[in-house]
């Protein structure tokens, strides 16, 4: 039908406006609402005009134009006054349900006089008592009188009568009494106890229209000033994806908004901004739009504080650019500005005050990760703050001897802000150093060469000549180990080898003349490890023996000199190294079972030592390898660890790296919620690491998987949705591409988005028609048929099974084969026409003949079947033929319509004979199977039992129905509690 079409009678008229109630909220829907008043208007017809009266004030209430709807009911009361008979039972009851609408409709207008209000709250008290109606519903649109002018006083008493009256027909749904209840309690700060009343509604107890919608937005505050942030994170995804389409849902927007701003997610508040502009313009539902304007003064305000008030944001659509600290501004004056008139309608300045106190919110958390990725940018706290080294007064003159102190310290217990402390040194000693002595400065320089990575080599090298002035010849050659180590690091292994060679020599010699220590020998032998180390990964196949020989003997050759003297802690942490190398070494070797214990006990002498910043690099490797081992306990505690011991020192992308290695374990133990919390962390801190296309991708995909296992469907959705731009075949692989594609249908369909869903299989169909192995081809085209069914294309569905067929076919899956053909059949089926039944006969014909000719073949025995092979597949393919005459049966006795069933009629017995026949084949092929298919086998008895009493032979029936209480005897479970309760009122009705 045409947007503006003729409407020629009164069931076309009901026909159009279920149509129309179904379409998106908004303008669109609102104006052809107006059209269908005018088409009823024509019809001659009182009852179509209330009907389209009733319509039209319902879309007008769903919407940004409520105000539009005070006009369709004063023409429906005056309609009621003049000539009540012309409203049907339901008409009656739906004039007397929106009073409710009204109330709330002229307290959000603050043109509307307060004693204008006051009188309607009289009238619907009037009308109410007229009408029979308990008064529960005029105590709750007096309570939000109340409440709304800031008469808590009387808004309390409201509220105790509310509840104390009956509930009946008038009253609002539970779902949407128990938001009301709970945001009384909010209100007062009683948040644990407004999160109670919600309860049923965040379950899913109690639903409608627009909840959880509403609840699911009020609870995120006080969720977060509870500490309650893993609820409140999944409060806002689940509630934002059923409010995001639905634009008379500004204030319950507002919410999420306010979440953001409050919870360090300025960046998506700002995205939220951008997918609805009209919000900001929107003029016919002046409270939600103060609701919105006080939430957008505060994220705005938000931003300038962190230093972005420059930076151009989402606005009002009258302008071409908007900054940050502009729109602050714009937003609080239009929220005061609207607060007053409210207030000054009201006769007291309580709108305005709340209005203040919303825009004046501090966050109450610094930064709550969500697990979607944003596009917008704003800063965000460093993951550690740098170590308290500097002087705490910038005035005071810098303490040397103290920031001396406290480097060596540092220094000697090789701690990570040792660079750092002597950094400081140097600052406070001035750019030439002269109240240093020699050793000093070389440390100086050696801690600023190790700061400063590839850019430091030159460096090293004059704090070798400093240790030599400064009578240190062994830590002069370890400088120069430390070179050429760089040199390794940065690609070029022989050059470095080449370089260590000499201080390797040399400081061999001088240990062995008494001239060094241990801890510079092991520091110039652990630096020529490493370079052997690294060889390993660029030595080509024919050296590859050689290089894990010489870097085998390296390690041995440190752990044999430094594991005697482990009470120094640098020696200790060069010994904890040698054994982190051997066992890396035993890993490549192919000894799984070696390299963790050879990483356990690296990790443990890191930690004995008072160094648990090391450690964290081998319990890294241990989890990896524990994980191979498939011992999952060995592998979390090894990545819970490496977590706690790096928490304080790690750079962003180190937290998403071992937060994201423990979700994978945990998930492969069957953990899913500790697995999410941790692919949420790796999300987070890979955006923060500026890998939000990489490892951020990834592990949103991974996310979105754990969130699906737990039954997360709308979390997992919004998850998944975000990880999509971002997952790129080139470096995710098309299979991750493929894989989320279809989860997100699989939580799609769970939240009844069907079209969506098949929408998403067909994508990943599209994907996996390319691949060499079509099984997922075939699955998807499958699923994505089932999906297009559900969402009442029938056509759609059909093309989609045929596809399914085919693949299945090609690939020798009979049994894949046949639910598709079954699955068409009961499509086609639903065609009205003679064709349709015909059709739908010949799927399921050629579904059994499937399953018969695979069972004279000997199911099993041809590869491809999905059935495996031997007696399994035999039973497997008997279990389908059994489906499908079952399903046979079903389909044709349900083709007969309701009303025509009378048995002698020459058009229904032949069918209702026929469909018997398909059920006794099904009960035969379910005997076959003996105990295995006893379920299955007497649903197709009494299915025949009831077609035998409708062909006129309760006899038989009887006897049905006596076998199946036989065959049950005894038996316990609720199959045979339901089997023996529907034989035995067979029995009852025809024995």
């Amino acid at each position: 039908m045409s947007e503006f079409s003729e409407i020629t009678d009164f069931d076309e008229l009901r026909h159009a406006m279920a149509e129309n109630y179904d379409e998106p909220e908004g303008p669109a829907r609102n104006a052809r609402a107006e059209h269908l008043l005018t088409q009823a208007e024509r019809l001659n017809i009182p009852l179509a005009v209330i009907e389209a009266l009733g319509h039209q004030l319902k879309v007008y209430n769903y919407s940004s134009e409520k105000d539009k709807m005070f006009v369709p009911f004063a023409r429906l009361l005056r309609m009621w006054d003049e000539r009540p008979e012309d409203f049907d039972e339901y008409e009656t009851h739906s004039l007397h349900w929106v009073f409710k609408w009204m109330s709330a409709g002229m307290l959000n207008q603050p043109h509307i006089p307060l004693a204008s209000i006051e009188k309607w709250l009289g009238e619907m008290e009037r009308r109410y008592a007229l009408a029979g109606h308990s008064e529960r519903a005029v105590r709750s649109a007096e309570y939000s009188v109340a409440a709304h002018v800031g008469d808590l006083e009387r808004a309390g008493r409201a509220y105790g009568a509310w509840l104390a009256a009956d509930r009946d027909g008038m009253a609002d749904c539970h779902a949407c009494e128990l938001h009301g209840q709970g945001w009384w309690q909010a209100l007062r700060h009683e948040d644990a106890e407004a999160l109670q009343s919600w309860a049923p509604v965040l379950e899913g107890e109690y639903t409608c229209a627009h909840e959880p919608h509403t609840v699911l937005a009020a609870s995120l505050l006080p969720l977060l000033r509870l500490g309650r942030l893993d609820e409140a994170r999944a409060h806002h995804l689940r509630g934002f994806r059923l409010v995001r389409a639905m634009e008379s849902m500004r204030g319950a927007y507002a919410d999420h908004v306010e979440f953001c701003a409050l919870s360090g997610n300025e960046a998506r508040g700002l995205e939220l901004l951008a997918e609805r502009p009209a919000y900001f313009t929107d003029d016919g539902d002046p409270r939600s739009k103060l609701d919105f304007m006080a939430v957008v003064a505060l994220l705005m305000d938000r931003l300038v504080e962190l230093g972005m008030g420059d930076q151009s944001v989402p606005g009002p659509a009258d302008r071409t650019s908007w900054t940050a600290r502009e729109l602050a501004a714009h937003a609080r004056g239009e929220a005061l500005s609207l607060a007053a008139r409210f207030d000054e309608r009201n006769g007291t300045p309580y709108v305005s005050e709340r209005a203040r106190e919303r825009m004046d919110r501090r966050p109450v958390v610094e930064r709550l990760p969500l697990g979607v990725r944003t596009a917008r940018k704003v800063p965000v706290p460093a993951p550690r703050p740098p170590a308290p080294v500097e002087p705490a007064v910038p005035d005071t003159p810098p303490d040397l001897p103290a920031l001396l102190t406290e480097a060596r310290r540092l220094a000697e217990t090789v701690h990570p802000d040792a660079v750092e402390a002597w950094a400081a040194v140097a600052r406070a000693a001035g750019a030439d150093g002269t109240r240093l002595d020699p050793y000093d400065r070389a440390e100086i320089v050696d801690h600023q060469a190790i700061g400063l990575g590839p850019e430091g080599l030159d460096l090293f090298a004059r704090a070798a000549e400093l240790y030599e002035e400064a009578g240190d010849h062994g830590e002069a050659l370890a400088a120069r180990a430390r070179a050429a180590s760089v040199h390794a690091f940065t690609g070029r292994t022989e050059a470095a080898l080449a370089l260590v060679s000499e201080p390797y020599e040399k400081v061999l010699a001088l240990f062995a003349e008494g001239g060094t220590g241990v801890r510079q020998t092991a520091s110039v032998l652990v630096g020529r490890a490493r370079i052997l180390m690294q060889r390993l990964d660029e030595a080509q196949d024919d050296d590859a023996s050689a290089a894990l020989t010489a870097a085998e003997e390296a390690a041995r050759e440190l752990l044999a000199l430094t594991e005697p003297h482990t009470a120094d802690v640098r020696v200790a942490s060069r010994a904890a190294e040698a054994h982190g190398m051997l066992g890396e070494l035993a890993a490549r070797g192919g000894d799984a079972r070696a390299a963790a214990e050879l990483l356990a006990h690296s990790a443990e002498a890191y930690v004995a030592a008072g160094l648990p910043w090391f450690a964290v690099e081998q319990e890294a490797r241990l989890t990896r390898a524990a994980r191979h081992l498939g011992d999952l306990a060995t592998a979390e505690r090894a990545g819970r660890a490496a977590l706690e011991h790096g928490g304080p020192y790690l750079e962003p992308m180190g937290h998403a790296q071992l937060n994201l290695q423990l979700a994978e374990v945990l998930s492969e133990a069957g953990q899913f919620a500790p697995a999410a919390e941790h692919a949420l962390h790796a999300a987070h801190w890979a955006d923060e690491a500026g890998e939000s296309r990489t490892l951020g991708a990834w592990a949103r995909h991974q996310l979105g998987n754990f969130l699906l296992r737990q039954g997360r469907w709308a979390e997992a959705a919004e998850v998944l949705e975000s990880a999509l731009p971002d997952l790129d075949p080139e470096t995710h692989g098309d299979g991750a591409v493929v894989q989320t594609q279809w989860w997100l249908g699989d939580c799609l369909t769970e939240l009844g988005e069907h079209r969506e869903a098949a929408e998403r299989w067909l994508q990943a169909a599209e994907t996996a028609r390319h691949w060499p192995e079509q099984r997922d081809h075939a699955m998807l085209a499958h699923l994505a048929a089932e999906a297009l069914g559900h969402a009442g294309l029938p056509a759609e569905a059909d093309r989609a099974y045929a596809r399914a067929g085919d693949l299945w076919r090609e690939l020798g899956n009979v049994q894949g084969l046949v639910r598709a053909l079954r699955a068409r059949a009961w499509l086609v089926a639903r065609d009205d026409r003679e064709e349709g039944l015909d059709r739908a006969r010949e799927l399921m014909a050629e579904a059994v003949a499937e399953c018969e000719a695979l069972l004279g073949a000997g199911a099993g025995d041809e590869s491809g079947d999905g059935l495996g092979d031997g007696e399994d597949a035999r039973r497997a393919m008997l279990a389908e033929l059994g489906q499908s005459y079952r399903q046979f049966g079903d389909l044709m006795a349900g083709s007969v319509p309701e009303g025509a069933e009378d048995p002698e009629a020459e058009d229904v017995r032949p069918v209702f004979e026929e469909a018997l026949g398909h059920l006794g084949r099904a009960i035969d092929a379910y005997g076959a199977l003996g105990d295995g298919g006893l379920d299955a086998r007497t649903g197709a008895e009494l299915a025949a039992g009831w077609l035998e009493a409708d062909l006129q032979r309760p006899a038989d029936a009887v006897v049905r129905a006596r076998g199946v209480l036989a065959a049950y005897e005894g038996l316990p479970g609720e199959v045979a509690e339901a089997r023996r309760a529907e034989a035995g009122r067979m029995v009852e009705l025809l024995g």
